[in-house]
């Protein structure tokens, strides 16, 4: 019997008053580029807790567009033996807040345009992040 474990967060996107679009990415701890998430609490919905994390590691106040894909895997935990892992992402727009990392979580944290945050995620992004990213900018109307 394995524990089950659920994480969530998101691509965030904010629309300029030009109309243009930018995408938010981390830089987390191991200095890799990467989305906001976190693990769930409590009695909280999936999305209120992927609206929490970004919260709280970016300063930004979110609302929910979609659920992008869910990332599931199995790890080895010392105590708690096989724990089968999801997390959950969601394309979430920015609707207030302003850009603060949360520095014991994450390094730092800034908007891009969308074609410069899939170069950095092809670069420096997790693999298994990249078509999370791919499809948030393809729900935004970018062709790859």
């Amino acid at each position: 019997m394995s524990m089950k474990e659920i994480s969530a967060g998101g691509v965030v996107y904010r629309k300029q008053e030009n109309g243009r679009i930018q995408v938010q990415l981390i830089t987390d701890r191991y200095g890799k580029i990467s989305f906001a998430k976190g693990k769930r609490e409590g009695n909280e919905t999936i999305d209120q807790t992927a609206l929490r994390e970004i919260l709280e590691e970016t300063g930004i106040i979110g609302k929910v567009d979609c659920l992008i894909d869910i990332i599931a895997y199995t790890y080895y935990h010392p105590e708690r033996g096989k724990v089968d892992k999801e997390v959950h992402y969601y394309l979430v727009e920015s609707v207030g807040g302003s850009l603060s990392p949360q520095v014991e979580e994450i390094r730092s944290v800034a908007w891009y345009e969308p074609l410069e945050a899939w170069e950095k995620q092809q670069k420096s992004g997790y693999d298994n992040n990249d078509f999370i990213l791919e499809k948030a900018l393809i729900k935004l109307g970018f062709e790859l």
